[in-house]
C-alpha cells in the first residue's frame, strides 16, 4: 500500500512540476522577469512546492531553456522520419526559426539569469547541434547539400535569425534568409 502511496505522491508531484514549466514559458516569454510568485499562482501550487521544484529563478530558467531546446532538437529526427532529407532540413530551419522569435522573451530571462556575477553559465546548443548534424549527414548521404557542413558552420550561418526584431514582421524576412541559407547548401551538392 505503500508503494502506491508514493507513486501517487511522485506522480503528483511531476504534474505539478510540468505545470510550473508550462506557465513559466508563458510568462517568461511574455515578461522576462515575471515575478516567481505570479508564476507560482498560475500554476496552482503554493510558494514551497514552487521553490522544492525550482529554488531559485536560474534553475527555473535553465530548465526551461534545456527543455524548449530539447523539444526544437526533438522535431529533426521526427520530420526525417517522414520526408525527404532536403525537406527535412528546410522545416526544421522554419521551426528553429519560429522558435528564435516567438521565445524572445525567454532569451531575455535566460541573460538576466546567467549575467549575474556567481550565477550559471548559458546553457549550451547542444541538442540543437546534433539534430543540425543528424540532418546535415542525412542531406549529404542523399546527395542534396554539399559535403563537409559542419553543425557548428550551419548554425553560425542561420545565427542571422537572431538579429531579427521578433516584433516586426519577421516570417517574410526569416523565410528568405533560410531559404538563402539552403540555397548555400545546395550549392555543390552532388545530386543537384
Amino acid at each position: 500500500m505503500q508503494e502506491k502511496k508514493e507513486a501517487a505522491l511522485r506522480s503528483d508531484a511531476q504534474r505539478n512540476r510540468e505545470r510550473i514549466l508550462a506557465v513559466a514559458v508563458a510568462e517568461l516569454t511574455r515578461c522576462p522577469d515575471a515575478p516567481l510568485s505570479t508564476i507560482a499562482r498560475k500554476a496552482g501550487v503554493g510558494q514551497g512546492t514552487f521553490y522544492r521544484n525550482f529554488p531559485n529563478r536560474e534553475a527555473l530558467v535553465l530548465e526551461i531553456y534545456r527543455y524548449e531546446m530539447q523539444q526544437v532538437a526533438d522535431t529533426a529526427a521526427q520530420l526525417l522520419a517522414t520526408r525527404e532529407p532536403a525537406q527535412a532540413l528546410r522545416e526544421w530551419m522554419d521551426r528553429l526559426a519560429r522558435f528564435a522569435m516567438t521565445k524572445a522573451g525567454l532569451a531575455d530571462a535566460i541573460r538576466m539569469a546567467t549575467s549575474g556575477p556567481g550565477g550559471p553559465s548559458k546553457p549550451g546548443h547542444a541538442p540543437v547541434t546534433s539534430a543540425a548534424g543528424l540532418l546535415l549527414r542525412a542531406n549529404e548521404n542523399a546527395g542534396t547539400i554539399r559535403p563537409g557542413v559542419s553543425p557548428d558552420d550551419f548554425l553560425l550561418a542561420i545565427a542571422g535569425l537572431w538579429q531579427i526584431d521578433p516584433d516586426s514582421d519577421w516570417h517574410p524576412r526569416a523565410t528568405r534568409l533560410l531559404d538563402l541559407v539552403m540555397d548555400g547548401l545546395r550549392a555543390g551538392a552532388p545530386g543537384g
